[in-house]
């Protein structure tokens, strides 16, 4: 039994490319099905994040099991074809696999160094792989071990001593465009951890006025509440857009959720004045041609 390692990351494929790679949770069992089927595949577990995708399973044989997972990341997407996917895939076994898990759960590969939700989503990843049956008692005990070293990095170094996020830098990003915040008003869409994050660290920047929607208005006004902002319903925050400087997007929809006729409207009724947008969701909701849009900028996740 070999333990391998395939995928790809901020480090070798744009976001472009990752966001297709992405399996939503509604369909995770099915993936992880289809991993498993393949030939020599023992045991198996999906991590994706919004920078990297990335399979660790238990296989027969190692060069046999490179290629069963990379078939199946080329069968995830119909757009998605070998010759694209190939060069950007890393392929790692045994001791390098185990040491590379180690270090994206100890947060040493990620886009911000340091940053703490790595590894609550390894746990998440794992807990899938549980629910479904894909793992056994090799990468139980990888995935266990990975867990355990992570907290002692974080506890028995300094690395999490400036802890930051992938939140943090987008706001950071939003503090270089307008260096004074407390004059603008953002607009978060989302109400998951990234989004809460986010609007913990502008209110800390003493930004004027937060405005929230999420599909759920039960959490979208929790949100509201607790960050002292304002809740918008989901069906309406297109036509609220022009309300806000600053529109922070992160929400797990597998689509575009904002277009560039949404911005041109907004940018329109803010008497052309700039709206900054920041996509840190992959997928990516805000349509890349928004970049195209005057007076209307546009950032994402792999511009932090």
């Amino acid at each position: 039994m070999n333990i391998i390692l395939v995928g790809l990351s901020h480090k070798t494929a744009p976001v472009e490319l990752r966001e297709l790679l992405v399996v939503p949770d509604s369909r995770m069992g099915e993936a992880l099905n289809r991993l498993m089927a393949h030939e020599g595949i023992r045991e198996g577990m999906l991590l994706q994040t919004c920078n990297r995708v990335e399979v660790y399973a238990v296989a027969d044989h190692v060069e046999q099991g490179f290629s069963a997972i990379q078939e199946f990341f080329v069968d995830t997407h119909l757009s998605v074809s070998a010759e694209q996917l190939m060069p950007r895939l890393y392929c790692h076994a045994e001791d390098r696999a185990i040491t590379h898990l180690f270090r994206v759960a100890s947060s040493l590969d990620s886009l911000v160094v340091g940053e703490p939700q790595i590894l609550r989503q390894v746990k998440d990843s794992f807990q899938d792989a549980l629910t479904h049956n894909a793992t056994g008692v090799i990468l139980n005990k990888l995935v266990k071990k990975a867990i355990s070293v992570a907290k002692r990095v974080r506890t028995e170094t300094r690395i999490a001593e400036n802890a930051v996020s992938v939140s943090y830098a987008a706001v950071e990003l939003a503090k270089k465009v307008f260096s004074n915040l407390a004059a603008r008003t953002v607009m978060l869409v989302g109400a998951g951890e990234m989004a809460k994050l986010a609007a913990q660290h502008l209110v800390n920047h003493g930004v004027h006025e937060v405005l929230l929607t999420t599909r759920d208005p039960i959490r979208a006004t929790d949100m509201a509440a607790r960050f002292n902002g304002v809740s918008i319903p989901f069906e309406d925050f297109r036509a609220d857009m022009h309300r806000a400087d600053i529109v922070l997007c992160s929400t797990g929809a597998s689509h575009y959720l904002i277009g560039p006729e949404d911005v041109e409207r907004a940018v329109r009724a803010r008497w052309n004045q700039p709206i900054f947008l920041i996509d840190v969701s992959v997928p990516r909701n805000i349509d890349p041609d928004v970049r195209q849009v005057d007076n209307a900028f546009l950032f994402d996740i792999d511009d932090l």
